[in-house]
């Protein structure tokens, strides 16, 4: 099935869609469409650009009906996602009498909304702490709700908006299709299918699901040249995000502030950390603020990272199962690995130990080096800011979206990761504006308060 002529739409829609001059499915739209039309559950892995506006778009159109109260949500990170998927659903949505479709984001007053909510929608569109206020304020009411979408489920959880999204699905009637629309599908994906979808259709359209292969590399480096050996092989690889295992405290502060010399967004992560100093470093390496974490096997323990393209091994490490472990880093989710071992002459039977359990001849390849203090790293994309403020201040990740981009001026696209804890929040900001969020941010209010923000790195 490729075109619509499989499809059996009710006539307005088949009427827009001839107006759009939508003829041809796209693979998401193929495998998904007879499953949305048929009322079934659908968790979709699809990237931008993938159709899959139009997938859900057709599919919760086709169950609503004109006289009803709010029938359809779409669930989206940011108000940008929402104008535009606002946008494709009433042009699907042109031919359907009487149909009221309402886009409810922060950056707008709450009263300003609930005003317009007076006549209820029977399509809504917001993202998940706006869409959370409205339903404890009782001015959104879901009782009658047919199908609800969560697009870019996992931008959504990088963004802090679990427990929000959790929340809203609590307020849907249980028997209410749901649909998950995700470019990955990570751990809380599956774990949020699991908890509230029934029976689901899965969808994939990236072809092979197979994991790729972890390519391991091993270099014969004496000691004094590993440094100008790493900062090379960084060069050579560009990694958006690597992770370098030494074996004690002091080589990972040593690493780590060579690396920093050498102009790379670089942290170490070892035992002596306090609590809070280990807290940042594992938030700005996850919302990629931290190119490089230089860490110990004891501090990496627990430490789950989902996009993890590159692991070096300052020191080979000290048996085969460390080395296993270190390796299982990267590569998860189906994504390609890449994993660097260093390893000096005197450490030959440590590299014998590996190559006899991973049951294959290692590959060693020239090692080169990158001389003298050379500048050769790149900054990270994205820049932290920290706000005096968090769970016991009642701050939501709703509440800084909508403070970066309501008064602040700034695009959703360049708001990364948001980590909320009790007394304070983690917010990234695309590099090159992070200056004027933080100034937009102290000159207005979060929440209604001015609270302390700074920036990180």
């Amino acid at each position: 099935m490729s075109d619509l002529s499989a499809l059996s739409l009710p006539p307005s829609l088949q009427q827009a869609l001839d107006a759009l001059s939508f003829d041809t499915l796209t693979p998401v739209q193929v495998q998904a469409l007879p499953s949305l039309l048929a009322g079934r559950d659908v968790i979709a892995q699809a990237q931008t650009g993938s159709g899959k506006t139009v997938a859900f778009g057709v599919g919760l159109l086709s169950r609503i009906d004109a006289v009803g109260g709010l029938q359809a949500l779409v669930l989206v990170p940011t108000r940008e996602l929402a104008d535009q998927v606002g946008k494709a659903i009433r042009q699907l949505a042109r031919f359907l009498p009487n149909l009221k479709l309402s886009i409810l984001c922060g950056g707008v007053p709450l009263r300003v909304q609930v005003e317009s909510l007076v006549h209820m929608p029977q399509v809504v569109v917001g993202t998940p702490g706006r869409i959370l206020e409205h339903l404890e304020k009782g001015s959104l009411e879901l009782s009658a709700l047919r199908v609800l979408v969560l697009d870019e489920a996992d931008r959504m959880l990088d963004m802090g908006f679990a427990d929000d999204m959790r929340s809203v699905i609590k307020y849907a009637p249980r028997e209410c299709q749901t649909n998950l629309f995700s470019a990955t599908f990570p751990d809380e994906i599956r774990a949020l299918s699991n908890e509230f979808q029934r029976d689901a259709v899965q969808i994939s359209v990236d072809g092979d699901t197979q994991v790729p292969e972890i390519v391991q590399r091993f270099f014969e480096v004496e000691p004094e040249r590993k440094l100008d050996t790493v900062a090379w092989l960084l060069s050579e690889h560009k990694p958006v995000s690597a992770m370098i295992f030494c074996n004690t405290r002091r080589d990972t502060q040593d690493v780590a502030a060579a690396l920093d010399e050498r102009g790379y967004s670089v942290l170490a992560l070892h035992g002596d950390l306090e609590q809070r100093d280990r807290d940042e470093v594992l938030v700005r390496f996850a919302n990629r603020s931290c190119s490089i974490l230089v860490a110990t096997d004891v501090a990496a323990r627990g430490l789950d990272i989902e996009d993890l393209p590159l692991v070096l091994m300052y020191d080979i490490a000290s048996d085969a199962d460390t080395h296993v472990h270190r390796s299982g880093r990267t590569g998860r989710a189906g994504r390609s690995g890449l994993v660097l071992t260093l390893c000096s002459s005197r450490e030959m039977s440590r590299a014998k130990v590996i190559e006899e359990r991973l049951g294959q001849p290692l590959r060693w390849e020239p090692a080169k080096t990158t001389p003298g203090r050379l500048r050769t790293g790149q900054l990270a994309t994205m820049q932290t800011l920290v706000i005096d403020g968090g769970r016991k201040d009642k701050l939501r990740p709703a509440d800084i979206l909508g403070a970066l981009t309501g008064t602040a001026g700034i695009a959703g696209s360049d708001v990364g990761k948001i980590a909320i804890f009790d007394t304070r929040a983690y917010v990234a900001v695309t590099r090159g504006i992070a200056e004027q969020a933080l100034q937009r941010l102290r000159e207005g209010k979060i929440k209604g308060r001015n609270l302390r923000v700074r920036k990180l790195g």
